[in-house]
């Protein structure tokens, strides 16, 4: 545990230092993921074009939503292998119960658990502060070996963060152990490392 807490602080100050290039980074927290302890989040894949869902979509019928293109699929499927290659190892994979986010979490880790705090709230922003607030309160108190893996959208992504996140981006993110985290830094789709 020790060991961790050292290669994740010593990791997170080349990263905020900005000391190491672009490449050097993304290996930097591919390092930092296969030490455990972190929380990713991740941008569901690529979509069909569009923004938002169709009026009248169910989440209990992904016909009727805006689902993973192709491209997304197979984005999703690299994404499991990065993590697989460098032996990142997982806790837990939750996800919204959008089938976008679940069928990324899928193509990738295999195994998922529907999370409604990481659901949607594009349309009904009335949402966004207690699911929020129960995003947060799940990274700040994460600890443990594995990493927890979130799958969700880009609006959720940027009220945690503040960040916007492209399709199949992940935001590392560190629990500081005090009830708080700090962000760690972005693995980007198409990047090498990715």
């Amino acid at each position: 545990m020790r060991g961790r807490v050292i290669l994740a602080a010593a990791t997170f100050t080349l990263l905020a230092a900005g000391t190491v290039a672009p490449a050097e980074q993304d290996e930097a927290l591919w390092a930092l993921l296969r030490g455990g302890g972190q929380v990713v989040m991740i941008r569901h894949a690529a979509t069909e074009p569009g923004v938002g869902d169709p009026p009248g979509f169910r989440l209990d019928e992904c016909a009727t939503q805006r689902n993973l293109s192709s491209a997304g699929r197979e984005e999703a499927r690299r994404l499991g292998a990065a993590f697989r290659a460098r032996e990142v190892p997982i806790h837990r994979v939750l996800s919204s119960r959008w089938c976008r986010c679940l069928e990324t979490a899928r193509l990738a880790f295999g195994t998922v658990e529907p999370w409604p705090p990481l659901d949607s709230f594009f349309d009904d922003r009335s949402r966004e502060p207690n699911q929020t607030a129960a995003v947060r309160s799940l990274i700040a108190q994460h600890s443990g070996d594995g990493n927890l893996i979130l799958v969700t959208h880009q609006v959720n992504i940027t009220a945690v963060t503040g960040l916007h996140a492209s399709p199949g981006e992940i935001i590392v993110i560190g629990p500081t152990g005090n009830g708080t985290f700090r962000i760690a830094g972005r693995l980007i789709p198409g990047a090498p490392s990715y």
